[in-house]
Protein backbone atom coordinates (compact mmCIF):
# COMPACT_ATOMS: atom_id res chain seq x y z
CA UNK A 1 0.00 0.00 0.00
CA UNK A 2 1.46 3.83 -0.85
CA UNK A 3 1.81 5.95 1.92
CA UNK A 4 -1.05 7.09 3.40
CA UNK A 5 0.12 11.06 2.68
CA UNK A 6 0.48 10.36 -1.04
CA UNK A 7 -3.12 8.92 -0.88
CA UNK A 8 -4.60 11.84 0.54
CA UNK A 9 -2.83 14.36 -1.74
CA UNK A 10 -3.73 12.52 -4.49
CA UNK A 11 -7.29 12.02 -3.14
CA UNK A 12 -7.42 15.94 -2.72
CA UNK A 13 -6.31 16.73 -6.01
CA UNK A 14 -8.68 14.37 -7.85
CA UNK A 15 -11.89 15.95 -6.37
CA UNK A 16 -10.02 19.46 -6.16
CA UNK A 17 -11.52 20.59 -3.32
CA UNK A 18 -9.02 19.67 0.18
CA UNK A 19 -12.78 19.65 1.70
CA UNK A 20 -13.69 16.70 4.45
CA UNK A 21 -16.99 15.74 5.01
CA UNK A 22 -17.71 14.45 8.56
CA UNK A 23 -20.22 12.39 9.82
CA UNK A 24 -21.49 13.30 13.38
CA UNK A 25 -24.70 12.03 13.96
CA UNK A 26 -27.20 14.06 15.86
CA UNK A 27 -30.29 12.05 17.05
CA UNK A 28 -32.45 15.40 16.99
CA UNK A 29 -30.85 16.97 13.77
CA UNK A 30 -31.58 13.32 11.82
CA UNK A 31 -35.12 13.70 10.12
CA UNK A 32 -37.06 11.17 11.98
CA UNK A 33 -39.75 11.06 8.66
CA UNK A 34 -36.77 10.19 6.05
CA UNK A 35 -34.78 8.02 8.38
CA UNK A 36 -36.52 6.72 11.03
CA UNK A 37 -35.70 7.75 15.11
CA UNK A 38 -31.88 6.47 15.04
CA UNK A 39 -32.47 6.42 19.56
CA UNK A 40 -34.40 3.48 18.50
CA UNK A 41 -33.40 1.77 14.85
CA UNK A 42 -30.12 1.63 14.56
CA UNK A 43 -31.22 0.73 10.86
CA UNK A 44 -32.07 4.11 11.07
CA UNK A 45 -28.32 5.54 11.64
CA UNK A 46 -27.01 2.94 9.02
CA UNK A 47 -29.59 4.20 6.31
CA UNK A 48 -28.84 7.91 7.16
CA UNK A 49 -24.73 7.53 7.61
CA UNK A 50 -25.06 5.68 4.10
CA UNK A 51 -26.59 8.35 2.44
CA UNK A 52 -24.33 10.64 3.91
CA UNK A 53 -21.34 9.13 1.96
CA UNK A 54 -22.94 7.86 -0.76
CA UNK A 55 -23.68 12.14 -1.30
CA UNK A 56 -20.28 12.56 -0.05
CA UNK A 57 -18.22 10.49 -2.22
CA UNK A 58 -19.19 12.63 -5.31
CA UNK A 59 -17.83 16.41 -3.94
CA UNK A 60 -14.64 14.79 -2.02
CA UNK A 61 -12.70 12.33 -0.79
CA UNK A 62 -12.28 12.11 3.14
CA UNK A 63 -14.67 11.01 5.44
CA UNK A 64 -14.52 11.93 8.86
CA UNK A 65 -16.71 10.26 11.33
CA UNK A 66 -17.02 11.26 15.06
CA UNK A 67 -16.72 7.95 16.44
CA UNK A 68 -18.13 9.72 20.17
CA UNK A 69 -21.25 10.46 18.49
CA UNK A 70 -21.80 7.13 17.52
CA UNK A 71 -20.51 5.05 20.66
CA UNK A 72 -23.54 7.45 22.31
CA UNK A 73 -25.90 4.60 20.99
CA UNK A 74 -24.27 1.58 22.66
CA UNK A 75 -22.76 -1.21 21.01
CA UNK A 76 -24.61 -1.26 17.78
CA UNK A 77 -23.92 2.49 17.39
CA UNK A 78 -20.07 1.53 17.48
CA UNK A 79 -21.16 -1.80 15.06
CA UNK A 80 -23.11 1.20 12.39
CA UNK A 81 -19.57 3.30 12.65
CA UNK A 82 -17.41 0.23 11.63
CA UNK A 83 -19.92 -0.58 8.52
CA UNK A 84 -19.97 2.82 7.45
CA UNK A 85 -16.19 3.19 8.00
CA UNK A 86 -16.20 0.10 5.65
CA UNK A 87 -19.13 1.40 3.38
CA UNK A 88 -16.68 5.01 2.55
CA UNK A 89 -13.91 2.83 1.64
CA UNK A 90 -15.85 0.74 -0.71
CA UNK A 91 -16.94 4.05 -2.43
CA UNK A 92 -13.00 4.80 -2.67
CA UNK A 93 -13.35 7.79 0.22
CA UNK A 94 -9.73 8.33 2.74
CA UNK A 95 -11.17 7.85 6.56
CA UNK A 96 -9.88 9.77 8.79
CA UNK A 97 -11.69 8.09 12.28
CA UNK A 98 -12.02 11.18 14.76
CA UNK A 99 -11.68 8.75 17.97
CA UNK A 100 -9.24 11.46 19.60
CA UNK A 101 -7.26 8.51 22.05
CA UNK A 102 -4.52 8.89 23.97
CA UNK A 103 -3.00 6.62 26.90
CA UNK A 104 0.08 4.28 26.86
CA UNK A 105 1.87 1.23 26.80
CA UNK A 106 -0.77 -2.28 25.99
CA UNK A 107 -3.94 0.21 26.23
CA UNK A 108 -2.81 2.26 23.09
CA UNK A 109 -1.55 -0.26 21.76
CA UNK A 110 -5.04 -1.55 21.83
CA UNK A 111 -6.60 1.44 20.34
CA UNK A 112 -4.12 1.24 17.61
CA UNK A 113 -5.28 -2.10 16.27
CA UNK A 114 -8.73 -1.15 17.01
CA UNK A 115 -8.97 2.00 14.81
CA UNK A 116 -6.08 1.39 12.49
CA UNK A 117 -6.40 -2.45 12.30
CA UNK A 118 -8.37 -5.27 9.84
CA UNK A 119 -11.42 -6.88 11.26
CA UNK A 120 -12.16 -6.41 14.18
CA UNK A 121 -10.69 -3.33 14.08
CA UNK A 122 -11.96 0.01 12.11
CA UNK A 123 -9.66 -0.71 9.76
CA UNK A 124 -9.14 3.45 8.98
CA UNK A 125 -6.80 5.13 7.02
CA UNK A 126 -6.06 7.87 10.00
CA UNK A 127 -6.74 7.96 13.40
CA UNK A 128 -6.93 11.58 15.21
CA UNK A 129 -5.05 11.37 18.79
CA UNK A 130 -4.19 13.29 22.02
CA UNK A 131 -0.57 13.42 22.51
CA UNK A 132 -0.97 15.69 26.19
CA UNK A 133 0.11 12.74 28.48
CA UNK A 134 3.36 12.50 26.33
CA UNK A 135 5.26 11.51 23.28
CA UNK A 136 5.34 7.47 24.56
CA UNK A 137 1.31 7.85 23.97
CA UNK A 138 1.49 8.30 20.41
CA UNK A 139 4.35 5.38 19.87
CA UNK A 140 2.21 2.65 18.88
CA UNK A 141 -0.35 4.43 16.99
CA UNK A 142 3.20 5.78 14.78
CA UNK A 143 4.51 2.57 14.59
CA UNK A 144 1.67 0.55 13.18
CA UNK A 145 1.06 3.71 10.47
CA UNK A 146 4.35 2.89 9.53
CA UNK A 147 4.30 -0.56 9.02
CA UNK A 148 0.73 -0.67 7.29
CA UNK A 149 0.84 2.76 5.43
CA UNK A 150 -2.19 4.49 8.06
CA UNK A 151 -1.69 7.99 9.21
CA UNK A 152 -2.10 9.38 12.71
CA UNK A 153 -3.93 12.69 13.50
CA UNK A 154 -2.44 14.67 16.62
CA UNK A 155 -4.11 17.11 18.24
CA UNK A 156 -1.79 20.45 18.19
CA UNK A 157 -3.60 23.86 18.10
CA UNK A 158 -7.26 22.40 18.51
CA UNK A 159 -10.47 24.62 17.51
CA UNK A 160 -12.21 24.37 20.53
CA UNK A 161 -12.59 28.26 22.34
CA UNK A 162 -10.91 26.62 25.77
CA UNK A 163 -8.05 25.19 23.44
CA UNK A 164 -6.09 28.13 25.32
CA UNK A 165 -6.79 26.63 28.91
CA UNK A 166 -3.55 24.46 28.27
CA UNK A 167 -2.33 25.00 24.86
CA UNK A 168 -1.44 28.60 25.61
CA UNK A 169 0.49 28.35 28.76
CA UNK A 170 3.76 29.43 28.05
CA UNK A 171 6.80 26.73 28.50
CA UNK A 172 10.68 28.07 28.39
CA UNK A 173 9.09 31.08 26.28
CA UNK A 174 7.00 29.66 23.64
CA UNK A 175 3.11 28.53 24.27
CA UNK A 176 3.07 24.09 24.99
CA UNK A 177 1.18 23.74 21.55
CA UNK A 178 4.13 25.15 19.91
CA UNK A 179 6.35 22.39 22.00
CA UNK A 180 4.44 19.72 20.74
CA UNK A 181 4.89 20.98 17.34
CA UNK A 182 8.99 20.82 17.66
CA UNK A 183 8.24 17.13 19.90
CA UNK A 184 6.70 16.07 16.64
CA UNK A 185 8.72 17.62 14.18
CA UNK A 186 11.23 14.89 13.86
CA UNK A 187 8.48 12.22 14.16
CA UNK A 188 7.04 13.26 10.57
CA UNK A 189 9.98 11.20 8.58
CA UNK A 190 8.45 8.11 9.54
CA UNK A 191 5.66 8.51 8.04
CA UNK A 192 7.08 10.40 4.80
CA UNK A 193 5.83 9.73 1.58
CA UNK A 194 6.67 10.44 -1.57
CA UNK A 195 4.96 13.39 -2.38
CA UNK A 196 6.99 14.94 0.45
CA UNK A 197 3.99 15.07 2.90
CA UNK A 198 3.81 13.12 5.93
CA UNK A 199 0.74 11.15 7.44
CA UNK A 200 1.71 12.11 10.82
CA UNK A 201 -0.77 15.26 10.51
CA UNK A 202 -1.37 17.68 12.75
CA UNK A 203 -4.74 19.25 13.84
CA UNK A 204 -4.58 22.83 13.15
CA UNK A 205 -8.21 24.87 13.82
CA UNK A 206 -9.18 27.03 11.55
CA UNK A 207 -10.40 29.57 14.45
CA UNK A 208 -6.62 30.23 14.80
CA UNK A 209 -5.35 31.16 11.55
CA UNK A 210 -1.96 32.80 12.94
CA UNK A 211 -1.29 30.05 14.50
CA UNK A 212 -1.49 27.85 11.46
CA UNK A 213 0.72 29.79 10.10
CA UNK A 214 3.84 29.45 13.19
CA UNK A 215 2.42 25.70 12.99
CA UNK A 216 3.14 25.28 9.26
CA UNK A 217 7.34 26.99 10.00
CA UNK A 218 7.85 24.12 13.10
CA UNK A 219 6.39 21.30 11.34
CA UNK A 220 6.75 21.95 7.52
CA UNK A 221 6.42 18.51 5.79
CA UNK A 222 2.83 17.26 8.13
CA UNK A 223 -0.46 17.34 6.10
CA UNK A 224 -3.29 19.65 8.20
CA UNK A 225 -6.59 18.47 9.38
CA UNK A 226 -8.41 21.67 9.86
CA UNK A 227 -11.74 21.51 12.09
CA UNK A 228 -13.42 24.77 12.87
CA UNK A 229 -14.75 25.81 9.09
CA UNK A 230 -18.47 26.82 8.81
CA UNK A 231 -20.40 26.01 11.66
CA UNK A 232 -17.66 26.82 14.04
CA UNK A 233 -17.40 30.45 12.48
CA UNK A 234 -13.79 29.99 10.60
CA UNK A 235 -13.59 31.15 6.66
CA UNK A 236 -12.23 29.32 4.06
CA UNK A 237 -9.46 31.31 4.01
CA UNK A 238 -8.70 31.19 7.45
CA UNK A 239 -9.16 26.83 7.05
CA UNK A 240 -5.82 27.16 5.04
CA UNK A 241 -3.91 29.44 6.20
CA UNK A 242 -1.07 26.82 7.22
CA UNK A 243 -1.19 25.20 3.44
CA UNK A 244 1.80 26.40 1.26
CA UNK A 245 1.47 27.41 -2.27
CA UNK A 246 2.49 24.94 -4.83
CA UNK A 247 2.20 24.69 -8.73
CA UNK A 248 -1.22 22.99 -7.52
CA UNK A 249 -2.59 25.91 -5.39
CA UNK A 250 -2.20 25.92 -1.84
CA UNK A 251 -1.67 22.25 -0.15
CA UNK A 252 -1.15 20.91 2.93
CA UNK A 253 -4.01 18.93 4.17
CA UNK A 254 -7.69 18.38 4.36
CA UNK A 255 -10.49 21.12 5.95
CA UNK A 256 -13.29 19.80 7.87
CA UNK A 257 -16.62 20.46 7.33
CA UNK A 258 -19.73 18.46 9.74
CA UNK A 259 -22.79 20.24 10.66
CA UNK A 260 -22.21 23.00 7.68
CA UNK A 261 -22.84 19.75 5.01
CA UNK A 262 -25.07 17.20 6.98
CA UNK A 263 -27.60 19.52 8.36
CA UNK A 264 -28.41 22.22 6.29
CA UNK A 265 -31.44 24.08 7.34
CA UNK A 266 -33.05 23.34 3.98
CA UNK A 267 -32.51 19.21 4.84
CA UNK A 268 -34.13 20.19 8.36
CA UNK A 269 -36.81 21.47 6.28
CA UNK A 270 -37.20 18.47 3.71
CA UNK A 271 -40.11 16.30 3.35
CA UNK A 272 -38.71 14.03 0.74
CA UNK A 273 -35.34 11.71 0.58
CA UNK A 274 -35.01 13.35 -2.98
CA UNK A 275 -35.37 17.16 -1.33
CA UNK A 276 -33.16 15.77 1.78
CA UNK A 277 -30.78 14.51 -0.98
CA UNK A 278 -30.79 17.74 -3.03
CA UNK A 279 -30.34 20.06 -0.06
CA UNK A 280 -27.13 18.03 1.24
CA UNK A 281 -25.64 18.19 -2.35
CA UNK A 282 -25.83 21.43 -2.41
CA UNK A 283 -24.10 22.43 0.86
CA UNK A 284 -21.23 19.94 -0.42
CA UNK A 285 -20.73 21.80 -3.31
CA UNK A 286 -20.79 25.26 -1.78
CA UNK A 287 -17.93 23.91 0.98
CA UNK A 288 -15.70 22.12 -1.85
CA UNK A 289 -16.39 25.68 -4.13
CA UNK A 290 -15.56 27.81 -1.16
CA UNK A 291 -12.38 25.74 -0.01
CA UNK A 292 -11.32 24.89 -3.97
CA UNK A 293 -11.20 28.99 -4.50
CA UNK A 294 -9.31 29.63 -0.80
CA UNK A 295 -6.63 27.04 -2.02
CA UNK A 296 -6.46 29.17 -5.52
CA UNK A 297 -6.14 32.36 -5.02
Amino acid sequence: MSAFADRLIESVRKHNTPLCVGLDPFADKIPTALFGDVREDMQALLKFGASVIDIAAKHCGVLKPQLGLFEQFGEMGYAVARMLCQHASDTGMIVILDAKRGDIGTTAEGYARASLGPKPGFNADCVTVNPYMGKDTLEPFVSLAQREGKGVAVLVRTSNPGAGDVQDLQVGGAPVWRRVAEMLAPETQRLLGASNWSGLMAVAGATYPEEARALREAMPHALFLVPGYGAQGASATDAVAGFVATGKGLEGGVVNSSRGVTYPQEAQAATSLAAWRSAISDAMTRAAGELRAAVMR
